[in-house]
């Protein structure tokens, strides 16, 4: 059987999602986008998983979509279907209930650095370079980069990295917010692992609930909140039990 391009593996509580397509510097393909969907249902459902971790095999994260995938579709099929699932996708894993880390083992451009600003923290190597680099193709960031970014590291030096197309070291990355910590390749993952097993440590309703308050900006996030919450007052239980037995609820507002 041969190895998955995106391969999913559970130890414990934490989960680590790898790219896998080394030969093509883990160059997201369709392929590859419908495999990270499905992983994304099952991460959703996995109650035992309490931290997500993202990487990538061989010299990079991953340096984007795959170029001569999307270059030969029209533009309604760029519209319909990759811009849209790409998106969609990468939303899902922002989502996630479980703290997501992306580890940046190497190369990490345009699609890939979208699919890494999509995580709740990145950790990279110290030789680790991130870019956009959509304009020098003439086109622009297309899966959430160009909202991202200057949110996680101010609209100003977004501009920069995106305007010039032009490559940033970890250490800027670092110095900028755009990465949480940076170390020598040797160390990133048992670094990456560390902070998963701190977090998965802790109770697991506290870290997501405050990983959806952080996130409250986001319609979905305070829904899914306060639908919770709801759910569990005497109210509730209530009009349950009166829909069951056909009878008007009386609520106490408790």
């Amino acid at each position: 059987m041969s190895t998955p391009l995106v391969h999913l593996a559970i130890t414990d509580s934490i989960a680590t999602v790898t790219l896998n397509r080394p030969d093509k510097l883990n160059a997201l393909n369709g392929e590859m986008l419908a495999r990270l969907d499905a992983i994304a249902d099952e991460l959703d459902r996995a109650n035992d998983v309490r931290v997500v971790l993202l990487t990538g095999t061989g010299k990079a994260f991953c340096v984007g979509a795959d170029i001569f995938e999307w270059s030969s579709l029209s533009p309604l099929e760029m519209g319909r279907r990759w811009i849209r699932d790409g998106h969609r996708i990468f939303e899902r894993y922002a989502r996630l209930p479980q703290p997501l880390i992306a580890v940046l083992n190497g190369y990490t451009f345009g699609g890939g650095l979208e699919l890494a600003l999509a995580a709740d923290l990145r950790l990279a190597a110290a030789g680790v370079q991130l870019s956009f680099p959509e304009v020098k193709l003439g086109i622009i960031p297309g899966w959430g980069g160009t909202q991202r970014l200057p949110d996680l590291i101010g609209k100003s030096r977004a501009k920069q990295m995106i305007f010039s197309g032009a490559r940033v070291d970890a250490s800027v990355a670092e110095n900028w917010g755009l990465v949480n910590e940076v170390m020598a390749g040797e160390e990133l993952m048992e670094r990456a692992q560390a902070l998963a097993g701190e977090i998965a440590a802790n109770g697991p309703v506290a870290v997501q609930l405050t990983k959806q308050l952080i996130d409250g900006g986001e319609m979905a996030s305070l829904e899914a909140l306060a639908g919770t919450l709801a759910s569990y007052t005497e109210d509730a239980q209530e009009g349950v039990a009166a829909f069951r037995e056909r009878r008007p609820p009386n609520f106490t507002g408790g």
